[in-house]
C-alpha cells in the first residue's frame, strides 16, 4: 500500500491519544512491570553482543552521531542493572522515561516516514535494537515489539537479518519483555572502547541454544511506485548437545525502500 501521508494536526492528535493509552497501561493495566535494579551482575551470562557506536551513514551528518553517544549514555544508565523476574515485563520507555533536555539528552538522528531529521534523544533507536537482538538468544519472552517501516540504507556492512530490530518512539512505541521462566533475568549495559556493549544475564547457565536465520526475503515493485522489501524470521532451538528441539516464527517484517534495491557491484554508501 501506499505510505499515508497524515497532516502535522493529525499526526499531533494521534500521539496524544497513543500516549495516554500507554500511560493507562502503565498505571492501571494488570502487568508487573520490572524495576529492581542489582549493582551486583547475577552469575550466568545468556548473551552477549555489541553494535558501533559511530557509523558514517549516507547523508547523516556526524554531530548526529556524536549527539547520539550522549543519548544512548544517559539511556544506558537508566537500564543497566534493572533484574526482571519471574512474572515481571520489562518496558523500555517506562524505566527510561521522556527523553528532554533537562535530563541532559541532545539533537540526534531521528528516522520519521523515511526521512532523517533532527531531534531530542535522538539515535536511541539504537539500544533498542541490541535489547531486543540479544533477547531472541534467551528464553525471555518478547511482548511488544515494533517493526522498522521503512527501510532507509542499504545493506552494506550488515551482519544482522533485516527486519533484527526495534525502533522505538516515546512512548507509545514500546518494546516490552516478558520473564516467563522460574529464574531471574538481568540487563547489563555498558559504551566502552567506541561500541554499545549489553549483555542479558541470569541466576542460571543456559539449558538451551538459539540460531536467528532468514527463512524468507523477497523485494516486490509497489503499485504507487518504488519498491517495498519483505522477509520471515525464525529461531532454531537446540539444546547444549546440539539436538534441535523447536524451530519458532519470530516476525514477519514489510517495509518501504528509499533506494534502490540494487546497487552496481563495488559501489559503497558509506
Amino acid at each position: 500500500m501506499k505510505p499515508i501521508k497524515r497532516s502535522r494536526w493529525r499526526l499531533a492528535a494521534g500521539i496524544c491519544y497513543y500516549r495516554i493509552k500507554r500511560y493507562g497501561d502503565w498505571f492501571f493495566g494488570r502487568k508487573k512491570f520490572a524495576r529492581k535494579r542489582l549493582k551486583e551482575g547475577l552469575p550466568c551470562l545468556h548473551k552477549r553482543h555489541q553494535t558501533p557506536l559511530l557509523r558514517q551513514l549516507q547523508n547523516v551528518e556526524m554531530w548526529m552521531q556524536h549527539n547520539k553517544v550522549t543519548n544512548l549514555r544517559i539511556a544506558s544508565e537508566r537500564l543497566h542493572g534493572i533484574v526482571i523476574r519471574p512474572g515481571e515485563t520489562f518496558s523500555y520507555w517506562k524505566l527510561i522515561g521522556k527523553p528532554t533536555r533537562r535530563k541532559g539528552y541532545l539533537e540526534g538522528m531521528l528516522l520519521s516516514h523515511g526521512r532523517v531529521l533532527s531531534g531530542v534523544g535522538g539515535g536511541l533507536c539504537q539500544l533498542s535494537n541490541l535489547i531486543y537482538w540479544m533477547t531472541l538468544f534467551t528464553p525471555l519472552t518478547v511482548t511488544e515489539r515494533h517493526r522498522h517501516s521503512y527501510d532507509v540504507f542499504p545493506d552494506s556492512r550488515r551482519t544482522q537479518p533485516f527486519g533484527s530490530g526495534a525502533t522505538c518512539f516515546y512512548n507509545y512505541l514500546d518494546l516490552q519483555i516478558a520473564n516467563r521462566t522460574s529464574q531471574s533475568f538481568q540487563l547489563q549495559l555498558s559504551l566502552a572502547d567506541g561500541y554499545l556493549v549489553g549483555e542479558w544475564r541470569g541466576e542460571h547457565p543456559p539449558t538451551r541454544r538459539y540460531e536467528v536465520y532468514e527463512k524468507q526475503h523477497w523485494i516486490t515493485p509497489a503499485l504507487w511506485g518504488g519498491y517495498e522489501r519483505h522477509n520471515v524470521l525464525c529461531r532454531r532451538v537446540y539444546d547444549l548437545e546440539g539436538k534441535l528441539i523447536d524451530d519458532e516464527f519470530i516476525a514477519e517484517n514489510h517495509a518501504y525502500m528509499m533506494y534502490e534495491p540494487l546497487l552496481p557491484d563495488g559501489e559503497s554508501t558509506g
